[in-house]
């Protein structure tokens, strides 16, 4: 019998956050927002283009190792999409995150401002993840962990096409009316 290594179990339940109830998504989708926080964070250490250029290649590369680890649980349980595994929202959410990487501003923001810019990437991925309009339903057709990732990978695409202009337009807005953000 295949048995995964520990490490894809820590990665497909996204560092343990899929265990926690009610909602595993929810909050695998939660910890995958600090987890970019985090990077984000670790990152700004680095100057010059290399920060946007790793930040641009996160996603991608946390898709492939959440295909990796969600294949190697699916196989060992024997559960097509088992709930505790979010590695695929980790993903998703990382994508439905990019835009701010294009419209983060110099001047200083206040909190408020930046917990709006979170908040809508991270509730569009959620609704698109949870409804599963189109292709989004369709992707879960395929085969092992692909099946796994990829739904959630579309909805993040479909949130980061919606957070975009909302982005921008908070961010104007802070510009035109600083004393709503205080």
């Amino acid at each position: 019998m295949f048995k995964a290594p520990r490490f894809a179990w820590w990665l497909a339940t996204g560092c343990g956050s899929g265990y926690l109830k009610p909602a595993p998504g929810t909050w695998g989708s939660l910890a995958g927002l600090s987890a970019w926080l985090l990077l984000l964070a670790l990152l700004r250490q680095i100057r010059g283009g290399a920060f946007l250029w790793i930040l641009l290649i996160a996603p991608l590369a946390m898709t492939l190792a959440a295909v990796w680890a969600a294949d190697r649980v699916v196989r060992d349980t024997g559960v097509k999409d088992p709930s505790f595994v979010v590695a695929d929202e980790w993903a998703g959410i990382w994508f439905a995150l990019t835009p701010l990487l294009f419209t983060a501003t110099v001047q200083p923001q206040p909190w408020l401002l930046w917990a709006a810019r979170l908040v809508a990437p991270f509730m569009l991925f959620r609704l698109f993840d949870i409804w599963k309009p189109g292709v989004v339903d369709r992707a879960q057709r395929l085969p092992g962990g692909w099946g796994v990732v990829v739904d959630d990978v579309l909805a993040g695409l479909l949130a980061a096409l919606l957070a975009w202009p909302l982005d921008r337009w908070l961010g104007a807005q802070s510009l035109l009316h600083p004393e709503l953000w205080r």
